[in-house]
C-alpha cells in the first residue's frame, strides 16, 4: 500500500512548528494591514498586508494535504468546514462595522477555497461536485467576494504546489498577483509606481514564502494555533473598531 504522505514535507505528518509559524505570520500581517482602518495615514501597511491572505491559503492547503486522498466525509473535515462557515457568519458583524469595502469578509473566500481544494485532493464524485458548485458560486460572487475568483483558487493551487514542488510553485503566486488586480493598483504599477509595485510583489512572493517555510524543519517551538485561532479574526476586528471609537 502506498503511503499517502510519501514525498510530502515532514511538516505535514504531525504537529508542525513551520505550519504554526505560517499561521502566526498570516495573523500578524493581517493585523498590520488592518491598522490602516484605524489610522488611514498608515497606508503603507497595505504592502506587508498583502502577505496575509496567501499565507492563510497555504495553511489551508497544508491542512488539506494532511488528509488521506478519497476520504472526504470525515469528522475532521466536517468540523473544519463548519468552523469556517460559522466564523464567516460571526465575523460579518464586526467586519461590516470597520470596513467600507462592500465585500464579504475573507473567511467566505477561504471557506469556498477549502471546498475547491478538497476537489483536487480527494478526486471523488462528491468532492468534485462540491468543488464545481463552489467554483460556480465563486464565479457568481466574484465582485463582492474578497480577492474574487482568482483568490478562491489559491488554496487548490497551493495544494498542487505542495504535492508537486517545482514550477507549480508559480501557480499560487500568479493567482495571488491576479487576485490583487481589481483596483487601481495595476494601473499605477504600469506607471512604475513604487508603492504599487511593492504591493503586487508582496502578493506574488507571499505563497512562495509560505511554501518554503512549510518545507523547513525548525528546532524551536512555536505556540500552536488551535481552534482559538478562529476567534482571532472577528476578535481583532472588534478590538480595532473599539480602538477607532476611542480615538
Amino acid at each position: 500500500m502506498t503511503d499517502a504522505h510519501a514525498g510530502q514535507p515532514s511538516s505535514l505528518k504531525g504537529r508542525s512548528s513551520s505550519l504554526d509559524l505560517i499561521k502566526w505570520l498570516a495573523m500578524l500581517t493581517m493585523v498590520i494591514d488592518h491598522l490602516r482602518l484605524v489610522w488611514p495615514q498608515m497606508s503603507d501597511l497595505f504592502i506587508p498586508g498583502r502577505l496575509s491572505f496567501p499565507l492563510f491559503c497555504v495553511a489551508i492547503a497544508a491542512n488539506v494535504a494532511r488528509s488521506r486522498s478519497g476520504e472526504l466525509l470525515t469528522a475532521a473535515n466536517g468540523r473544519y468546514l463548519a468552523l469556517m462557515l460559522v466564523f464567516a457568519v460571526i465575523s460579518e458583524v464586526p467586519y461590516r462595522y470597520i470596513s467600507s469595502s462592500g465585500s464579504f469578509n475573507v473567511l467566505v473566500t477561504l471557506a469556498l477555497g477549502l471546498v475547491i481544494a478538497w476537489g483536487w485532493q480527494h478526486r471523488t464524485p462528491l468532492s468534485s461536485a462540491l468543488a464545481l458548485m463552489a467554483a460556480a458560486l465563486v464565479y457568481v460572487l466574484d465582485d463582492p467576494l474578497m480577492y474574487g475568483f482568482y483568490g478562491a483558487l489559491v488554496p487548490a493551487a497551493a495544494l498542487m504546489a505542495i504535492k508537486r514542488p517545482g514550477f507549480l510553485w508559480l501557480l499560487p503566486a500568479v493567482l495571488c498577483l491576479l487576485s490583487n488586480t481589481r483596483s487601481s493598483i495595476v494601473v499605477k504599477a504600469m506607471d512604475l509606481d513604487v508603492y504599487s509595485l511593492l504591493a503586487l510583489g508582496s502578493a506574488f512572493a507571499a505563497p512562495l514564502i509560505g511554501l518554503w517555510l512549510l518545507r523547513q524543519t525548525f528546532t524551536f517551538k512555536v505556540w500552536p494555533v488551535r481552534q482559538w485561532g478562529y476567534w482571532f479574526y472577528p476578535g481583532h476586528l472588534a478590538a480595532l473598531q473599539a480602538l477607532r471609537f476611542l480615538i
